[in-house]
């Protein structure tokens, strides 16, 4: 579909509730709970407009020459955009949350009101999910996982208008952490390009305070990219639409490779061998290695991966002072990590995915 046809097509709500982060801009070890935001008051303290300022200006000459809208109309937007003090705050890491700790991870991603409303999203679902498994190959459990784990199946969808976000982090981006103010520039400006294709009012979108939207939590690039009217009603809404929801992240992941049948992980125990584990490592989330190599250099792989012949990566997952966790990543399990670039995060996927059909099959509802 062209890009244009596809812009107009969108439609996007105002969100309500909280969020942590947004997908696919994790960072190495990725939070499962959301920093809960609350409402953002419309006149936080501290927060500055944007107007009149002269870099936002030139983005907003330079963005409307790249792509043939008003410059008239982005200048006015971005002159209504606000500099919010607490999504620079968020965006830097907590102090003392560098630790890595899976099982503390693991504990606060699956929980029992995570499962019971992934139970009853399953529930609700079951045939747009099975629909979606037969179209790209991807499981209900992993799509039920990602929404679980992102957004709690639409609870915490976050409640910053998508522009002040955006734009915050685009020109503001704090210090204290690598810059990535490129990135958001580059979001803010596909956000300009959906709300004026879409003729979507752009002061009236919220989500996360990373400029995340929806119940999948899309950056703006990836609703232009991924999103779809899976329920063909002629509208795409990432925020109430389940459908739709559930065959964008679907399709999100086929596009970054998931390969129809297989597993997203194995289990292993490493080498012993120092050397050898360290080598195996070296690549991190990364499937370098084929089953006979991770043989060669002292792995055990469980009978789970009889089989497989793709490669795999060795995926340690650190757990404070005790000893870390393994995992043999396939090429699904570095898919998830295209949507946060966290092993925790993938892993939590997976397994609250896991949880959730297990108790689906013994029957609870």
């Amino acid at each position: 579909m062209h890009r244009r046809s596809l812009l107009r097509q969108l439609t996007l709500t105002p969100w309500s509730a909280t969020l942590l982060a947004a997908c696919a801009i994790g960072s190495a070890q990725a939070r499962p709970k959301r920093r809960r935001e609350g409402n953002l008051p419309e006149a936080e303290p501290g927060t500055v407009a944007y107007r009149g300022r002269a870099d936002v200006v030139e983005f907003a000459l330079e963005a409307a020459q790249r792509h043939d809208f008003d410059s008239a109309w982005a200048r006015h937007t971005l002159a209504q955009a606000r500099r919010i003090p607490s999504v620079e705050r968020l965006i830097v890491p907590v102090p003392g949350s560098t630790e890595k700790n899976w099982a503390a991870y693991r504990a606060r991603a699956i929980d029992s009101v995570r499962i019971r409303a992934g139970l009853a999203f399953w529930n609700a679902n079951k045939g747009w999910l099975r629909k979606a498994d037969q179209r790209w190959g991807v499981p209900p459990e992993i799509v039920v996982g990602i929404i679980g784990i992102e957004t709690l199946y639409g609870r915490d969808m976050g409640n910053y208008r998508t522009l002040d976000a955006l734009a915050t982090l685009s020109f503001d981006f704090p210090g204290g952490r690598s810059d990535r103010s490129a990135f958001f520039r580059g979001e803010l400006e596909s956000y300009l390009l959906w709300c004026h294709g879409a003729a979507t009012n752009p002061l009236l979108p919220r989500g996360s305070f990373a400029g995340a939207m929806g119940m999948g939590q899309f950056m703006p690039s990836s609703v232009s990219k991924y999103a779809l009217d899976f329920d063909a009603n002629g509208s795409i809404d990432l925020n109430r639409s389940a459908p739709d929801v559930i065959g964008s992240v679907a399709h999100y992941l086929a596009a970054f490779g998931w390969e129809r049948g297989v597993a997203p992980r194995y289990a292993v125990k490493p080498p012993a061998e120092t050397m050898n584990r360290e080598l195996l490592l070296a690549p991190d989330i990364v499937p370098s290695f084929s089953t006979e190599e991770f043989i060669e250099r002292g792995a055990l792989l469980g009978p789970d991966s009889t089989g497989f012949d793709g490669k795999l990566a060795l995926v340690e997952l650190l757990n404070g002072d005790a000893a870390p966790s393994y995992v043999a990543g396939t090429g699904n399990f570095y898919a998830i990590t295209r949507y946060n670039s966290s092993s925790y995060y993938a892993l939590a996927v997976i397994e609250l995915g896991e949880t959730i059909a297990r108790e689906r099959a013994r029957g609870v509802s």
